[in-house]
């Protein structure tokens, strides 16, 4: 029997003949995205799901959807599903992330230029039979100095725009190399810095817990006096009311807003002010960036149901269903490996090594390596793939090598991940047990076998004697049980190290707790997706 998908948002014709020219079957109801009664109802008959973002597929959606094994996602952003229940239920969320880059950084070029002519008041007050031009006071971009928080794929295309303008560009991204800023001709700056020299502001971030409010009220107070921002990234980057008492006192001469903290926007601080324009998260709405991504999506989604292809998934490495069961173990300690790093190095990355040892060197290494830098770059990117990671690190400039090897130890095989900063190396090694698990065997070029938990405490310090009885004591008055303890050192009385599994979240006042011993350098708890 066909495969069976259903549209329930609206797709162009091309994107519904893709499914039928691929043996597909589908039913295209443009508007049954919207009756979510109606939905439940019928998902239950269909293979496949193609969505843009009317359409929620929510957790109860997702139960009723006995059949489904792929929702497929046109465009970037798949807020408006639930992937963590998808993912339970072994449903494949693809979305399409490269197709509104270029039509999303021209919207904020044109919002730019909005807000430094003030365009939209100019031609509401000119239609309205006036003819104010000494109201309209505008200031020129040629010279001026644009900041971008952000220079991943959407702010790199904006950068080489601004340039094109003849604007001054400095960038502040965690990510990118002084290298690969070179390259791009920006300026590598620090956020304060940024703040300091930016005549206009723009963000390219995706939100998460670091980047939430990353333009609030003592950041503003920052900012260079007539600053203008432009936001097309995510709402919530901004604090919107934060932003209308600086505009109001006149410290921010202007903003121009694609994305509000609550979607739909009916009321937000910023509407009625003075020189701020407002569009209606219009970023990927042109004709070009919906086809592009609706003929995407109906590819993907085409190629997995009849081929079992997976591409651009959101929550499943883009493997072949005869390498699965085989690589999926291997998968899952790649993303751990670089989960590890990623949370415990704060400097921009130069460099990254991955050596694979024995086995591993046979195996889809393509797909290991895309798991390991989805694992390193997720703690600050939090919607990235398995597809978008090794873009996003060959866009940043980091410098990225595979070493593959014949067994030279005790393990059939192993991964070992190694990054250099500009002030340090570190690196991590793993290995998967016949129980298909992963776990640690050496941490800073010192030896140990950990399982890996949802939760773990990383603490680095000098190996003195009670260390052990210190760090169970603190954690066992603090309530915290202790499932797994490892400990390692590299020479008595040298570096250690101590890795914890522990059966939940531990707060910064134990953490500090910890590092308050004054052998301990530091306690840091780390998350990993191990489902």
């Amino acid at each position: 029997m066909a495969p069976r998908v259903l549209v329930s948002d609206e797709l162009s014709e091309t994107a519904v003949q893709i499914f039928r020219d691929r043996g597909v079957e589908v039913d295209f109801e443009p508007q049954l995205g919207k009756d979510k009664d109606r939905l439940l109802d019928v998902i239950g008959k269909y293979d496949g799901l193609a969505i843009r973002s009317a359409t929620k597929v929510t957790e109860k959606i997702i139960q009723g959807a006995t059949n489904l094994k792929v929702v497929g996602r046109a465009g970037i952003g798949v807020d408006n599903v639930d992937i963590p229940a998808a993912s339970r239920r072994g449903i494949i969320v693809m979305n399409t992330p490269f197709g509104n880059s270029i039509t999303t950084a021209e919207h904020a070029i044109a919002l730019m230029f909005a807000v430094a002519r003030q365009l939209p008041a100019a031609d509401t007050s000119t239609q309205a039979g006036k003819w104010e031009k000494s109201k309209f006071m505008g200031v020129e971009i040629t010279g001026k100095t644009l900041g971008v928080i952000g220079a991943g794929n959407i702010g790199s295309i904006v950068c080489a725009r601004a340039i094109g303008l003849k604007m001054h560009v400095v960038a502040y991204d965690p990510f990118l190399s002084k290298e690969r800023a070179e390259e791009m001709g920006v300026t590598k700056v620090e956020l304060d810095e940024l703040f300091a020299r930016a005549d206009f502001i723009t963000l390219h971030v995706p939100m998460t817990d670091k980047t939430r409010g990353i333009l609030n009220k003592e950041a503003l107070a920052k900012t260079k006096p007539g600053v203008r921002i432009i936001n097309c990234a995510r709402g919530g980057l901004v604090d919107e009311a934060a932003l209308a008492e600086a505009i109001k006192s006149g410290h921010v001469a202007g903003a121009a807003f694609d994305v509000f903290e609550v979607e739909p926007a009916k009321e937000s601080p910023l509407f009625g002010l003075p020189n701020v324009v407002c569009t209606p998260h219009l970023g990927a709405s042109t004709t070009e960036a919906q086809e592009n991504v609706a003929l995407q999506v109906a590819e993907q989604m085409a190629d997995y149901l009849v081929k079992g292809a997976v591409s651009n998934a959101i929550n499943m490495p883009s493997i072949t269903a005869e390498e699965a069961p085989i690589l999926k173990p291997f998968i899952r300690l790649a993303d751990v490996l670089g989960a590890f790093v990623g949370q415990v190095t704060e400097e921009p990355i130069k460099e990254i090594e991955i050596l694979y040892d024995g086995i591993t060197a046979n195996m889809n290494t393509r797909a290991l390596t895309s798991a390991v830098l989805a694992g390193l770059i997720r703690p600050q990117v939090a919607d990235v793939n398995m597809v978008s990671a090794p873009i996003m690190v060959k866009e940043k400039g980091v410098v990225l090598s595979e070493v593959k090897r014949d067994k030279t130890g005790v393990f059939d095989g192993y991964i070992k991940l190694t990054v250099t900063t500009e002030s340090m190396t570190r690196s991590v090694a793993g290995t998967v047990f016949s129980d298909g698990k992963p776990r640690f065997i050496q941490i800073k070029g010192i030896n140990l076998d950990a399982d890996v938990g949802s939760h773990m405490i990383y603490i680095t310090n000098t190996d003195v004697p009670g260390m052990i009885g210190f760090i169970g004591m603190t954690l066992g008055t603090a309530g915290v049980n202790i499932a797994n303890f490892q400990l390692g050192r590299d020479k008595q009385g040298g570096d250690a190290i101590a890795l914890l599994y522990v059966d939940g979240e531990v707060d910064d006042a134990v953490l500090g707790q910890l590092t308050a011993h004054p052998a301990i350098r530091q306690a840091k708890l780390l998350t990993f997706n191990i489902d």
